[in-house]
C-alpha cells in the first residue's frame, strides 16, 4: 500500500530488521542506501541519510537519561520492565518470557513510530524508540497501577489469579482459565457437563469467583477438571472446544502450528514453509468503488498543537485489552478515539478487579453507549461510522459485527472508502474463526506458553499474555498503514487481522528451525543457544535478582576478572546489591541489569527522566499514572488530556455536538433504551 515509501535497516539488529520487515510487508519498498531512504532504521542518533528522511533509533533504554548508554539485549530488557520479575515459579529465579518477546514488542512499535512520524507531515523528523518503555507498557498498566495499589507484581507459574490456567493432558498441556465473570460463564457451564461430576454440576457459574471461594471449593474445581484433562490428548481437547466453544487451546509447538487446519486455510506460511501473512489488507480502489469522497488534507494533518495523527477519528467496538491497547497508540498521538460501548453489558474489564485495569488500557479516549441491537442505537452508530469516523477498529468474535449487522460488508455499502480493522483471536476466516478466547489461549496456541518456563517443569503463561501485548502493535501498523495508503488515493481499506498469527509470525526462527530441521525448540528457562553466559543471579534482598549475558570470550574474561580467581559468580552478586552489580558491570562493558519489580519501576531513574508517566485523575479512581507509549517524536507532541472514560461520559457531546441531537431526542433516547 505505501509503495511511495522507501525504507533501509541501518541498524541490523533483530529489533530494526523486523520493523524493517513489517514496513516492506504493508507497501513500503528497500532503499538501496541511506541517501535514498524516505525512513531509516538505525540504532542511534542521526548521521546520515536525507535532509528531509525520517530517522528512528532503536536503543534499550532510549537516547536521554542516565541509563541511555547501558547495554542490554532482550534479558536485559526484560530485566529492566517489571515483565521479567513476574513470569515464573514463585520458588525459582523469574524466567524470561521466551522468543525474543522485547525485540517482538519493540520491532512492531518501531514500525508504528516510523509511520506515525510520517503521518505527521513534517520533514525532517528523529524518532526516539526506548525498549524498556516498549516492554514497560506490554505490562497492560501494571507498572502504573504500582502508584495506586501498590502492587509490586508476583509470580504465578502456570496460575493466573488463584486458579490454573495451564493443564497437563494426556499427551501435552492446554490452556484453560477457570476465572469467574459474564465472558467465562459458557465455559464454566460447558465444563461441567463435560466432566459430568455432581459437584461441579450443582454449582451456580454465573456466581462463581475464585477470588472469594475457598481453597478447598477450588481444590475441588480443579482436581475434578484437571482429572478430566489427563484423561483425553490435547487434540482431543481442542477438537471439543471447536465443537463446544469453550476457551481452552492446546499449548502448541512447531508441529502443531504446522498442522493447524487455520493456519492453512489463512495461508499463513508460504510453500516453504515461512510466516508470512500477519495481516490480510484488502484495499477497494476509489474509482472501482464509486465513491466521491476523497481525503481531506485538514482531517490528517498536523495541526500545530496536536500529535502525529491530530485530525484522526477511530470509532472503536470492542472489549477487553487487544483492541483498545491499539488504538489507545492512536490517541496518545492525537487522534479522537470513540469508544462504542453498552451500559447493560459493559466490557468485563470495567468490573471487579480489572476497572482501574480498563482505566489504563484507555486512557485518553471518550465513550458513548449505544443499544446496538435497538434500531435507534444502531442507526446512531451507523451515522457516527458514514458521518464522523475517519476509521473503525473492532476486535470481537466474527460473529458478533456480522450479528450486528456491522459487518464490513455491512457498512461499505454506505461509505465505500471505509477503512475498517477486525482484530480477533483467529481473525475472519477459516474453520476456527469463531473460536472464543483470550490473550492466555492465544499465548497458547501461538507457541509462547510452550517456549517459556524451565526445561523439567511445565510450560507457564509469560505476565502479561502475551497476545493480548503484542498483537496490539502489529494492529495499530497495519491500521496506521491503512490510514495512510486512505490519505494519498482514497481508496477504502478492510484490515483482517488474527491476534495469533501476529504472535506466532514473531516466533519465525522458532518455527523454520522445526520446518527446515526437524528440531523443536524446546524450554530453556533464562538460557540461550549462543550466549556464552546468560542467566539471572542471586542478590542481597529478598528475591532479588541480576540479568547478566555475555556474548564475547572478550567480555566473559572481564566478568571473571571483576569476580576474582574463584569464579563463583552467584556468591559474588550474593553479596552485593543488583543495582551496585549491574553499574560496575555495566561500566565494564558487561551486559548487567536489575531484574526490577513495579515499584522499582516506578522509582526508576531512566524511566523518569523520560517522563514514563504522566499523572491525571480519574473521576472515580481519583489520582493516578498514565504510560507514555515507547517513542518519542521529536518537536510532536504526544500524551493524554484524561484518563479512561467513565461509562457513557460523553453521550452528550456524541449525541449533541457530533449528531445534532436536541435535548428531547436525547431524552427520548434515553426513555426508550437507545443508551443502555
Amino acid at each position: 500500500m505505501l509503495s511511495d515509501v522507501t525504507v533501509i535497516d541501518l541498524g541490523g539488529t533483530p529489533v530494526t530488521t523486523m520493523a524493517a520487515r513489517l514496513l516492506l510487508d504493508v507497501g513500503a519498498t528497500a532503499a538501496a542506501s541511506v541517501d535514498e531512504a524516505d525512513i531509516v532504521l538505525a540504532c542511534g542518533p542521526r548521521t546520515g541519510g536525507r535532509a528531509d528522511a525520517i530517522w528512528v533509533s532503536v536503543t534499550p533504554f532510549g537516547l536521554s537519561g542516565p541509563r541511555s548508554s547501558w547495554r542490554a539485549s532482550d534479558l536485559g530488557v526484560m530485566a529492566s520492565s517489571g515483565n521479567l520479575y513476574c513470569t515464573g515459579d514463585p520458588d525459582r529465579a523469574p524466567v524470561r518470557c521466551a522468543g525474543n518477546a522485547a525485540y517482538a514488542h519493540s520491532g512492531s512499535e518501531t514500525a508504528f513510530a516510523a509511520l506515525s512520524a510520517l503521518a505527521s507531515r513534517q520533514r525532517p523528523l528523529d524518532v526516539d524508540v526506548s525498549m524498556q518503555e516498549v516492554v514497560l507498557v506490554a505490562n497492560m498498566g501494571a507498572a502504573g497501577r504500582y502508584f495506586r495499589g501498590g502492587n509490586r507484581g508476583r509470580r504465578l507459574g502456570a496460575n493466573i489469579g488463584r486458579t490454573r490456567e495451564i493443564w497437563p493432558t494426556k499427551d501435552g498441556w492446554v490452556s484453560c482459565g477457570l476465572r469467574g465473570g459474564k465472558a467465562r460463564i459458557a465455559t464454566l457451564e460447558t465444563l461441567a457437563r463435560l466432566v459430568d461430576a455432581p459437584a461441579l454440576l450443582a454449582r451456580d457459574w454465573t456466581a462463581w469467583d475464585p477470588n472469594k471461594a475457598t481453597d478447598d471449593e477450588l481444590r475441588e474445581v480443579e482436581e475434578l477438571i484437571g482429572d478430566w484433562f489427563a484423561r483425553h490428548t490435547t487434540a482431543e481437547l481442542y477438537d471439543i472446544a471447536c465443537e463446544t466453544n469453550i476457551m481452552l487451546a492446546p499449548v502448541n509447538s512447531p508441529r502443531e502450528l504446522y498442522a493447524s487446519a487455520q493456519l492453512a486455510a489463512r495461508e499463513f506460511f508460504d510453500d516453504e514453509g515461512v510466516p508470512q501473512k500477519w495481516a490480510h489488507f484488502h484495499v477497494r480502489p476509489a474509482r472501482s468503488a464509486g465513491s466521491n469522497r476523497r481525503p481531506t488534507a485538514n482531517k490528517t494533518a498536523q495541526t500545530p498543537t496536536g500529535g502525529a495523527w491530530a485530525g484522526i477519528r477511530i470509532l472503536e467496538f470492542g472489549a477487553g485489552a487487544a483492541g483498545p491497547i491499539a488504538t489507545r497508540y492512536f490517541a496518545e498521538h492525537g487522534a479522537t478515539v470513540l469508544r462504542v460501548e453498552s451500559a447493560s453489558r459493559p466490557d468485563f474489564l470495567r468490573v471487579g478487579q480489572y476497572a482501574d485495569m480498563f482505566d489504563a488500557l484507555n486512557c485518553g479516549k471518550r465513550s458513548v453507549t449505544l443499544n446496538l441491537k435497538h434500531p435507534d442505537g444502531h442507526a446512531l452508530a451507523k451515522r457516527l461510522i458514514v458521518e464522523w469516523a475517519d476509521a473503525v477498529a473492532e476486535n470481537f468474535a466474527p460473529r458478533a459485527m456480522r450479528g450486528l449487522g456491522l459487518s464490513y460488508d455491512d457498512l461499505v455499502a454506505d461509505k465505500p472508502d471505509l477503512v475498517m480493522i477486525s482484530a480477533c483471536l483467529n481473525g475472519q476466516t477459516g474453520p476456527h474463526r469463531d473460536y472464543p478466547g483470550f490473550g492466555g489461549q492465544g499465548a497458547a496456541l501461538s507457541g509462547f506458553n510452550y517456549l517459556t518456563g524451565w526445561p523439567d517443569r511445565e510450560p507457564i503463561g509469560p505476565f502479561g499474555t502475551i497476545t493480548d501485548s503484542l498483537a496490539p502493535r502489529f494492529v495499530a501498523t497495519a491500521l496506521a498503514a491503512a490510514l495512510l495508503h486512505h490519505r494519498s488515493t482514497g481508496d477504502g481499506v478492510y484490515v483482517d487481522l488474527s491476534q495469533v498469527e501476529c504472535a506466532a509470525w514473531s516466533l519465525s526462527d522458532w518455527l523454520l528451525a522445526y520446518k527446515r530441521d526437524g528440531v523443536i525448540g524446546e524450554r530453556l528457562g533464562n538460557g540461550h543457544p549462543t550466549a556464552l553466559l546468560h542467566g539471572l543471579f542471586p542478590c542481597t534482598g529478598k528475591d532479588r535478582w541480576v540479568a547478566i549475558a555475555c556474548w564475547t570470550e572478550q567480555e566473559l574474561a572481564t566478568l571473571w576478572a571483576i569476580v576474582g580467581s574463584d569464579g563463583d559468580l552467584e556468591a559474588w552478586t550474593g553479596e552485593r546489591a543488583a543495582l551496585d552489580v549491574a553499574t560496575q558491570l555495566q561500566e565494564a562493558g558487561v551486559e548487567a541489569v536489575p531484574v526490577q519489580d513495579f515499584g522499582d519501576v516506578d522509582g526508576d531513574p531512566q524511566v523518569a527522566s523520560r517522563n514514563h508517566f504522566i499523572e491525571m485523575a480519574h473521576p472515580e479512581f481519583g489520582p493516578g499514572k498514565y504510560e507514555h507509549n515507547g517513542f518519542r517524536i521529536a518537536g510532536v507532541p504526544s500524551g493524554y488530556d484524561r484518563s479512561g472514560p467513565t461509562l457513557g461520559q460523553d453521550n452528550d457531546w456524541v449525541l449533541g455536538d457530533l449528531l445534532g441531537l436536541s435535548p428531547d431526542d436525547r431524552h427520548r433516547l434515553v426513555a426508550d433504551g437507545v443508551l443502555s
